[in-house]
């Protein structure tokens, strides 16, 4: 019995350090990160680079071009800008509709690297270096701006394809694992597929909970044991706690059906 309690205490713990709040006063409420993996030159959209033009075909001088594959001069974008809204942003005419927009829009020009390859630049645009041992920047929203909901995981990663560094772009690294980005495949549209592995497919649910109870009281008395505080036993206690909530809490949210045909249609045909 006293250990039934024990697990108890420690459910409600943990469903208490699940829903998450925040460290600070969010002005935001939640944050959807979209990355263009290969995405158009930028150029082309909202860098207007007059130097290309004024350069172009021409090799600049005293420029090491670290690019690992024979190269020429350089090479003008060659569509025409704009300046729209009350901020003047200047934005290439491909995008006539984007430019309606412009004083909503923070532009971000001061981005650069010095590495040509994909794999780096991807840890850059996501961790925010090209050392893979820190968080990723949805790791760091999640932990800023906490969770509303005890069932499902406060940071999800849709990815229909697996980039070259794959789980690396949404790793917690040192903060606690259940910022990891939860990846969910949605190329499919059975809430049940879209999730590898979310059902336990030899156990019910009962005789599931029976067992997640004696591991995780075993976890626990462990992580007692510890001189010092073991923060990835901590992160996976918790982490299973939520998959196992996931399990019931998860195929309600990602079950377009149920939602009402208004908002289906608002999103289009997919």
């Amino acid at each position: 019995m006293g250990a039934g309690m024990g697990t108890l205490g420690l459910f409600n713990s943990l469903q208490a350090a699940t829903n998450m709040a925040p460290h600070f006063a969010p002005r935001a409420k939640r944050v959807i990160h979209l990355f263009m993996n290969g995405g158009p030159f930028g150029p082309d959209f909202l860098d207007p680079k007059p130097a290309l033009k004024k350069y172009a075909g021409q090799r600049p001088e005293g420029t090491d071009l670290r690019t690992e594959r024979p190269t020429g001069g350089l090479l003008d974008a060659p569509y025409e800008y704009n300046q729209h809204g009350q901020s003047g942003l200047p934005v290439s005419n491909l995008l006539p509709h984007t430019a309606k927009f412009a004083d909503e829009l923070c532009v971000l020009r001061s981005v650069h690297t010095d590495n040509p390859n994909h794999g780096p630049a991807l840890l850059l645009m996501n961790n925010g270096t090209m050392t893979p041992k820190v968080p990723s920047m949805g790791a760091w929203m999640s932990y800023g701006l906490g969770s509303e909901n005890t069932n499902l995981p406060p940071y999800i990663v849709l990815c229909p394809g697996r980039p070259v560094r794959f789980s690396i772009l949404w790793n917690s690294a040192f903060l606690p694992s259940q910022h990891q980005g939860v990846y969910i495949n949605h190329s499919k549209i059975a809430p049940k597929e879209m999730i590898p592995w979310l059902r336990n497919a030899k156990l019910d649910p009962a005789t599931q909970r029976k067992q997640l109870d004696l591991m995780q009281a075993l976890n626990r008395e462990h992580l007692a044991q510890q001189s010092s505080p073991d923060l990835a036993l901590q992160g996976r206690i918790e982490a299973m706690e939520t998959a196992y909530r996931m399990q019931f809490a998860a195929t309600d949210a990602f079950d377009i059906s149920k939602e009402p045909e208004k908002v289906r249609a608002s999103y289009g045909k997919g």
